[in-house]
């Protein structure tokens, strides 16, 4: 699975710290979901589509559709 938190953070120029106060979880917590160490429960992908005003599917790619995308 392909997570963009990062880099939609990054767009925004927002810290870990930033994220993680506006959805109400540990700065730790943002780590481990960009590093690909944590996968989200449902009710965060939520809070996560919302502060980025996206989709869950923006936030959260699976590698098969990343590879669908790409073509053959």
């Amino acid at each position: 699975m392909k997570i963009r938190i990062r880099d939609m953070r990054a767009e925004r120029s927002w810290t870990q710290e930033q994220l993680s106060e506006r959805v109400g979880v540990s700065r730790q917590t943002i780590i481990s979901i960009e590093n690909g160490r944590y996968n989200p429960l449902l009710e965060l992908a939520f809070k996560l589509a919302k502060v980025f005003r996206c989709r869950i599917e923006e936030l959260f790619i699976s590698e098969e559709e990343g590879r669908e995308a790409e073509g053959p």
